[in-house]
């Protein structure tokens, strides 16, 4: 049985602001909505619309599967941690010796069925059979791109890996067999075997049912070990809480941050970051290196597919983060740390 741990004054004296009854809400100090109703259904309908989307894939965005599993494999077996991009918010970490899967959709559909919904546009990155063992299976949140019900189905290895999930979350991998949860609240975390795993807030909301809405926590997370410190946004919009992560638990070596799914910003600027905003994350808490992720996968948002790369290339340079230092990864490739 795993530790865990409080930190942030014992999470605000336990009555922390983000609880709200049974449902969770954002740090008081966030970005809220202002886009009208309207704007709304417009939206939904442009979506709609996208489905019959022909999608020109630029070379080298993509690493045919099987390649990929050579490289990550490889990769694997050196004494190094290494980062391994599956598409949207799902990489593979390698850190001190133990194996972490993120926000896990590997599947065709970010939806609650195959017959419609946003569809992957390019495969997973690594074919489901060709993961490793699994340490640590970690969820930012319940969104459909995120958390994906047939690749948590498709897992070898539930009896081995421990879940680590915000608050809310448990249930969900308990009745499909996993029997190692971890439910972390903002602040939380533990320690195993040199690696550290803290649940960190981030600003966005969970739903998977007209009957959910933020009955579950959103959080983003921290990996530590005495060579790497890698820090995982999840999905989130900008907001003062990462210079406070920065300040606490910063400088980061790496930092995984989400520079995809952003217009129309009167909808999506609360939830999700611009490429230049996703840049302001990296400074704010201090990081290195800066991995692109949340783009590229599936067309969630109206913004031109291909067009977050060269802003967060730009944004980036413009910061001071030189070539060497901005990753913007194929989908199935592997780099070592």
């Amino acid at each position: 049985m795993l530790k865990r741990s409080s930190d942030k004054a014992a999470v605000e004296n336990m009555s922390p602001s983000h609880h709200h009854g049974k449902r969770f809400r954002n740090l008081p100090n966030s970005e809220i909505k202002h886009a009208r109703r309207r704007s709304y259904y417009s939206f939904i309908f442009r979506m709609m619309g996208y489905s019959r989307e022909k999608v020109v894939i630029p070379d080298g965005h993509v690493i045919e599967q099987n390649e990929a599993a050579k490289l990550l494999h490889k990769n694997l077996s050196l004494e190094c941690d290494s980062l391994t991009w599956l598409g949207q918010a799902c990489f593979l970490i390698k850190i001190g010796g133990k194996i972490i899967l993120t926000d896990p959709y590997l599947s065709s559909h970010a939806s609650p069925t195959r017959f419609a919904g946003p569809k992957r546009f390019v495969d997973a990155g690594i074919h489901i059979n060709d993961l490793p063992s699994i340490d640590y299976l970690v969820l930012s949140h319940n969104h459909y791109d995120h958390l994906d019900a047939k690749t948590i189905k498709l897992l070898r290895g539930k009896d081995r890996m421990t879940v680590v999930t915000p608050l809310g979350l448990g249930k969900f991998f308990a009745k499909r067999g996993f029997s190692n949860i971890v439910e972390m609240d903002w602040w939380d975390h533990f320690d195993v075997d040199g690696l550290t795993i803290r649940a960190l807030p981030s600003q966005h909301w969970s739903k998977r049912t007209p009957f959910d809405l933020n009955r579950s926590l959103w959080a983003s997370y921290s990996f530590e070990t005495s060579a790497n410190k890698i820090y995982f946004t999840g999905d989130t919009g900008y907001a003062p809480l990462f210079k406070e992560i920065g300040e606490q638990y910063g400088p980061y070596n790496y930092t995984l941050v989400g520079i995809g799914a952003y217009e129309p910003r009167e909808i999506m600027k609360a939830h999700h970051t611009s490429p230049e905003e996703a840049v302001l994350i990296g400074q704010d808490v201090k990081s290195e290196t800066l991995v692109a992720m949340h783009w590229g996968t599936v067309r969630l948002t109206d913004e031109p597919l291909f067009e977050p790369p060269g802003r967060f290339l730009q944004a980036a340079s413009d910061a001071g983060y030189d070539d060497a230092n901005t990753w913007v990864m194929s989908i199935g490739e592997s780099r070592t740390l």
